[in-house]
């Protein structure tokens, strides 16, 4: 399953900086993780300082 972003998130743009597919992208309110694109990697819960990504 793809990893998703919760309301939590705070628009820093870590998660999408560190996203090694570019899976992420600015959203309206929040980032947002395309899942036909996401490897479960892991990579954005790890970076982000507020812990909005996790898996779904």
């Amino acid at each position: 399953m793809a990893y998703v972003i919760s309301d939590e998130c705070i628009s820093c743009g870590a998660c999408a900086a560190a996203c090694p597919v570019s899976a992420i992208t600015e959203g309206d309110s929040k980032y947002t993780i395309n899942p036909d694109e996401c490897i479960d990697c892991g990579t954005c819960e790890a970076t982000c300082p507020v812990g909005a990504p996790s898996a779904n």
